[in-house]
């Protein structure tokens, strides 16, 4: 496989050859790499919770009682009564009849997008800037993908009447804080825009938890758009310093992406620590009411 070394070789001559940087201490405002200490400015722990004693404490209470790991996918044996406890915890966070519980924000995006809008015959409506995982779901679907500029709503009005007699699914998609330049979606005109079309609204709330509406809750309160948004999607790898991923919306909603979603079929449950720690996260969140 000499195209390995050939690509890498040319991307280092390229400057794209990234290096990665192993942090010798906690998560953290300050970490040691290569025995010195430095300023953490590019890490995702936007509330410090990655090593906040009540997450850790929580962690050590649960794996004393439920172990490690689940042991298998959520439909055989591996949904655990922890997993119901976070994603009742996570629907009352987010104003939700229903939450599920998901491996990573990454694998979120692909429960839900490929799901709602999988058809040849369906159409997916995406931002130009939208993260990578979006991206990638959208090409994993079947349906027919057309990309509005960026937070342009003159653009993304003109897309949603020319394809207004299409009669498949058809889904909107934008990040809720775009990770590109931490701009905010335009969420109250794209329902709008969408409400007039017939178009599932999803939004990616991945930086938008634990920074934006009351305590941390996202996009969507922000906004006061509850009951607008069909889909809340979201990571606890950010804001909550821990890892996993969710979706949030109606009952029916979340049944179906149980029922119907590969990543939820065929991959094994989150971890019980995972679980724990971001149990106490929601808490700590719901607790601010900032």
């Amino acid at each position: 496989m000499k195209f390995l070394s050939e690509e890498l070789d040319a991307m280092k001559q390229a400057g794209l050859y990234g290096t990665i940087r192993t942090l010798e201490s906690p998560q953290g405002a300050w970490v040691h790499i290569d025995g010195k200490k430095y300023l953490n400015l590019c890490s995702n722990n936007y509330l410090g919770l990655c090593n906040d004693p009540r997450l850790v404490a929580k962690v050590k209470e649960y794996t004393d009682k439920y172990g490690v790991g689940p042991g298998a996918v959520r439909t055989i044996a591996g949904t655990m009564s922890p997993h119901i406890e976070l994603e009742k915890k996570l629907a009352a966070f987010k104003g939700a009849e229903a939450a599920i519980v998901i491996q990573s924000g990454f694998c979120a995006n692909l429960t839900v997008i490929p799901t709602l809008a999988g058809g040849a015959d369906d159409l997916i409506f995406s931002d130009s800037l939208n993260h990578a995982s979006i991206i990638d779901a959208c090409r994993l679907s079947k349906a027919k993908v057309i990309r509005y500029e960026h937070s342009d709503m003159a653009d993304l009005a003109k897309k949603l009447e020319e394809n207004s007699a299409v009669k498949g699914r058809k889904l909107l998609i934008t990040d809720g804080v775009f990770s590109m330049d931490g701009d905010i979606a335009k969420l109250p005109e794209i329902v709008d825009l969408c409400e007039k079309h017939g178009v599932i609204v999803a939004v990616d709330d991945a930086h938008g938890e634990g920074v934006l509406g009351r305590g941390g809750r996202g996009i969507v309160d922000h906004f006061h758009l509850h009951g607008r948004v069909d889909v809340e999607i979201g990571t606890m790898s950010k804001a909550f310093g821990v890892m996993g991923g969710m979706a949030a919306g109606s009952a029916v909603l979340v049944d179906y992406l149980r029922q119907k979603a590969r990543p939820n079929l065929f991959s094994s449950a989150l971890t019980i620590p995972d679980v724990a720690a971001n149990l106490a996260s929601v808490e700590i969140l719901q607790e601010s009411e900032v």
